[in-house]
């Protein structure tokens, strides 16, 4: 009859991840039994996938052994060939050792002069547990070593941050199996300024070879830093070299979401720039922005950008219009409305949506307002006011269909607001397009 047996020295069997080892179970008996392998401590499958896997000679082989694998395995001789002996089985553990997982792996922190920062290191996992140190550096330089008593993260506090504590910390988390490291970029640097994209704003100029342009940002996160005191200023012809660079002298704190705005001027027409910001604070330079703005006559909007080109919900009406594409898009609520693709027919391009169906009820409003825009000054020897033409496309497809109204909204008449198209009800499974011709006297929307 057979017999099973773990050598003493294989069990508990250690190694560390990403070895090759082999479990052993030494069997005799004649005819020699096939040993069976299966993991004794829970319902998973061996590392080949399989629930049991067969050896002639009693050795599992595991190749790259991994952190999962850890645990209790069972080797019993599988049934003889019409010989009734109760099976033999053997447990052999297998312990994975690995170095610490720890979190953040990188991190990016901004603080201006003077402030503190506390940065922190936590160990997710690791085996062995038990000996855990750890060692905090900023570059090369040993700041502080120690051992992990209970704790699961080590912390390194900077109480007041000067020109020589910026860079970057590494906090290594070491175990017999290797080190697990924690980087954080400590930094002074400003964050980049956000240009207003999305509104055509030029300056018209009565001279026929220049325009101005009425460049638009604002600054993203400016209280984590030292006070912006300037921007550096490039600009470049598209397709040259050489940038021209100027300061713009910022006065008082920078407020965060506020619109700053500086005009440039003399500006070839119909060339395109290429304009280059970069704020500036006693660390030094911030990360900078480039943008190109080009002469154009037109404001295009296609509500792919994430602040729909400067739209906004109007506060006055019963519910909001929502940005949706066809693959965004809610099918279960809406199976029989709403567009099958944008009007270039991409089902990944974005448009503005309402639901008119449930829970909307007859005569709610959802009301969507344009960017202001200015108009030309007058041409004392021409036309007396310029026409605009206001084109869209649009869509209206489903049963519920209300009506579609475009109005328009004159600067200093808040209340007065003058209709200029309407549509109403299903025009099927189609995008449409409307051209309407406006003569606006002064700032309109």
């Amino acid at each position: 009859p057979p017999n099973l047996t773990v050598p003493q020295e294989k069990s508990p069997l250690v190694t560390r991840e990403g070895d090759t080892i082999e479990l052993q179970c030494q069997v005799t008996g004649k005819p020699k039994p096939i040993i069976l392998w299966s993991r004794a401590d829970k319902e998973v499958a061996m590392p080949d996938g399989s629930m049991q896997m067969e050896s002639y000679d009693g050795t599992l082989r595991i190749v790259n052994v991994s952190r999962e694998m850890s645990g209790m395995y069972r080797c019993q001789t599988s049934q003889y060939n019409g010989f009734n002996v109760k099976p033999r089985e053997a447990l052999v553990q297998l312990i994975v050792q690995y170095p610490p997982a720890v979190e953040p792996a990188f991190l990016e922190i901004r603080q201006g002069q003077d402030r503190s920062v506390t940065m922190s290191c936590r160990v997710l996992r690791a085996y062995p547990i038990r000996v855990l140190t750890y060692e905090w550096r900023l570059g090369n330089k040993l700041l502080r070593t120690g051992q992990f008593d209970s704790q699961e993260y080590t912390e390194y506090p900077v109480k007041s941050l000067s020109n020589e504590n910026y860079g970057v910390y590494n906090c290594s988390i070491i175990n017999e199996a290797g080190a697990g490291r924690c980087s954080f970029l400590v930094t002074g640097k400003a964050y980049a300024p956000e240009f207003y994209y999305d509104t055509y704003n030029p300056v018209w100029q009565n001279r026929h070879r220049v325009y101005s342009y009425s460049l638009q940002w604002t600054q993203m996160n400016p209280d984590a830093v030292d006070r912006i005191v300037a921007y550096r200023l490039g600009i470049r012809q598209a397709g040259q070299q050489r940038w021209w660079e100027q300061e713009i002298k910022i006065n008082g704190n920078i407020q965060k979401g506020e619109l700053i705005t500086y005009n440039l001027t003399e500006l070839i027409k119909p060339e395109a720039y290429e304009v280059r910001l970069t704020p500036l604070t006693k660390f030094g330079e911030g990360d900078s922005t480039i943008r190109v703005i080009k002469y154009s006559g037109e404001f295009h909007c296609g509500f792919e950008d994430g602040n729909i080109c400067l739209f906004t919900q109007d506060d006055t009406d019963n519910f909001d219009w929502t940005k949706q594409s066809t693959a965004t898009r809610n099918t279960k609520y809406t199976p029989n409305t709403g567009p099958n693709a944008d009007r270039s027919g991409s089902k990944e391009g974005f448009y503005m949506y309402i639901e008119t169906s449930r829970p909307r009820l007859e005569g709610e409003k959802a009301r969507l307002l344009s960017p202001v825009f200015s108009i030309a000054p007058k041409n004392p020897y021409g036309p007396t006011n310029t026409a605009y033409c206001f084109s869209f496309f649009y869509h209206m497809y489903g049963q519920h269909i209300g009506v579609l109204n475009v109005y328009l909204r004159l600067k200093g008449q808040t209340t007065i607001e003058n209709p200029l198209w309407s549509s109403s009800g299903n025009k099927g499974q189609r995008w449409n397009e409307a051209h309407v011709n406006i003569y606006p006297i002064t700032s309109f929307q």
